[in-house]
């Protein structure tokens, strides 16, 4: 049985650039089991001390020493984290001096400068964005359509919606989804939904393995029709015929993150990021 190695995931802000960096980092190893934590808001001396606290035990319990990844911009704060019985890999002492070095300047070191409102017109865009695909999920409007920058299809529970909405947030894209009903795929038709057709330049296709989908609506609908491997076969075999009649150009979702659908879609369709 493979050692357990902790990583801790330490912030001064909300964490998310140390966690995706720290999380694309330990991907490469997935033949060693890491249990990770994330620790948010390690903005004093107090908290960092109480952080090393919990690192030196999981050091003591583990007996070997864990991985730290951090994004703290205050020195004292940060000099407190480094005292801990863990391997310190400090994005900022990682790429600060590089940079200051390169623009023969000093670097600022304002905490929140990462993750704060540093520009209110691309946060609103995002809002907005967001605000757009939750009205226009699943297909409940049509009203304003012509303003969505992408219309995601699909069966349901094919992850339309959190790609929606990660593009909303991510890149501040209007996107909308509508989803594939049994009525819309019946055997024979190869009509697009009437609400679909003044937009079919916008549409992106997303289909899944149909195990997979079996998976995911089991456990929604159990036993039912909706949830059957043989509807679930039909269903992704008729929105792909769907797709590839009309030259929608589309996605599996089986084996792909939400993040790597947002970036495939954007490089796909050409549609640039507001934010």
């Amino acid at each position: 049985m493979s050692q357990i190695r902790y990583a801790f995931i330490v912030s001064d802000r909300t964490g998310i650039t140390s966690e995706s960096m720290g999380q694309a980092l330990l991907n490469q190893f997935s033949h060693i089991e890491f249990r990770r934590s994330m620790h948010p808001f390690i903005d004093t001396v107090e908290k960092a001390e109480k952080m090393v606290a919990i690192i030196n035990q999981a050091a003591e319990e583990s007996a070997v020493r864990p991985l730290i990844f951090s994004s703290i911009v205050n020195d004292e704060v940060r000099e407190v984290i480094h005292q801990s019985n863990g391997l310190h890999l400090d994005f900022f002492d990682a790429f600060i001096g590089i940079l200051e070095e390169e623009l023969q300047t000093e670097a600022t070191n304002i905490v929140g400068n990462i993750h704060g409102i540093t520009d209110e017109e691309k946060y609103h865009a995002r809002m907005e964005a967001v605000n757009f695909s939750l009205t226009h999920d699943d297909g409940s409007t049509d009203k304003d359509m012509r303003k969505a920058d992408v219309i995601l299809v699909g069966v349901s529970r094919s992850g339309k919606t959190p790609t929606c909405l990660y593009l909303a947030l991510q890149y501040g894209i209007r996107a909308a989804n509508y989803p594939l009903t049994p009525d819309d795929l019946e055997l024979g038709s190869s009509d697009l939904p009437r609400m679909l057709k003044p937009y079919k330049q916008k549409i992106f296709g997303l289909t899944i393995d149909p195990e997979r989908l079996h998976h995911i609506r089991e456990q929604r609908r159990p036993n039912s029709k909706y949830a059957s491997i043989e509807n679930c076969r039909s269903e992704v075999r008729e929105a792909e015929s769907l797709y590839r009649q009309h030259g929608i150009p589309f996605l599996s979702t089986t084996h792909k993150s939400v993040e790597e659908l947002a970036a495939n879609i954007l490089l796909e369709t050409g549609i640039k990021r507001r934010s």
